[in-house]
């Protein structure tokens, strides 16, 4: 059944721990220019991946619970670890569509592995949870996956580190261990790392395919709005009645904003902070 023109033109909603998540808000703006976001980066309470399920399932409840008061027609946890381990909580309460990170990354890199053999780096929450590894080897059970948790990454990204010698040998200290292992693909499991991929590109060598996951994500959305029939009708060149793009934080706007505004294809002047847990 179609949807009204209502639905159609509401925005949709995208949240994540911190700025990470942005690496998909800059995806969809690329890659669905006439979809309107409502961004949501929960600064005072990262790092998830370091918390446990319970947690961050509560965490996604509010944080959901807030969007909804938007009025968004779709979700996107834009979260390795949220994706991991709410996404199916929050999945079945929902009457909206809703989608993480982890399986269009899955997906990707089973279609792109030549050797079987699929590297998969991210936080602790996020490689513990094994999701990236039972998704790949459901899809392909002779694919060997290895997995490596980089804990460190993400602070030095949120730091603004994205081509310091530190940050280089961190991630070579990471990687080393994988790349012994023959791998022909490296997933980026965490929002952060999209933001590091040259660094890692260095690192990694040309011959492994590196499956950056909100590239991934911003498609599978568009996918998703067009089956629903949910997809933004108007061209992104039309007068909108509506800021395109809203950002909301639970603390540090400015910082927040800062960082937004060296990696995102539009300017952001105004972000909003908002006490989630009165959601």
């Amino acid at each position: 059944m179609g949807k009204n023109s209502r639905d159609q033109r509401a925005s949709v909603g995208v949240f994540d721990s911190g700025v990470g998540g942005l690496t998909v808000a800059r995806e969809i703006m690329r890659n669905l220019p006439n979809e309107h976001i409502v961004y949501f980066g929960d600064t005072a309470r990262v790092p998830y991946g370091s918390k446990s399920k319970d947690t961050i399932v509560r965490y996604s409840r509010q944080i959901i619970h807030f969007l909804r008061t938007q009025d968004v027609k779709a979700i996107v946890i834009a979260c390795n670890t949220a994706s991991a381990l709410a996404l199916d909580e929050v999945e079945r309460e929902l009457d909206i569509p809703i989608l993480g990170v982890i399986k269009p990354g899955a997906r990707v890199a089973v279609e792109a592995t030549r050797n079987h053999k699929i590297g998969v780096i991210g936080t602790e929450s996020t490689i513990n949870s094994h999701m990236y590894k039972r998704l790949i080897c459901e899809a392909d059970p002779s694919i060997t996956v290895y997995e490596k948790a980089c804990p460190l990454l993400c602070p030095l990204v949120e730091e603004g580190w994205l081509k310091d010698p530190v940050t280089e040998e961190v991630a070579k200290r990471y990687l080393d261990g994988l790349l012994g292992k023959g791998i022909d693909s490296l997933i980026l499991g965490c929002t952060h790392y999209p933001l590091l991929r040259s660094l890692i590109r260095e690192i990694a060598g040309d011959q492994i395919t590196l499956v950056n996951p909100a590239y991934e994500t911003a498609k599978e959305l568009g996918e998703l709005l067009e089956r629903e029939q949910l997809g933004n009708p108007d061209a992104p060149d039309e007068p909108r009645t509506a800021e395109p793009y809203r950002f909301f934080v639970s603390d540090m706007a400015d910082k927040f904003g800062s960082f937004a505004n060296s990696i995102l294809p539009y300017d952001i002047e105004t972000i909003q902070k908002i006490n989630i847990e009165d959601y």
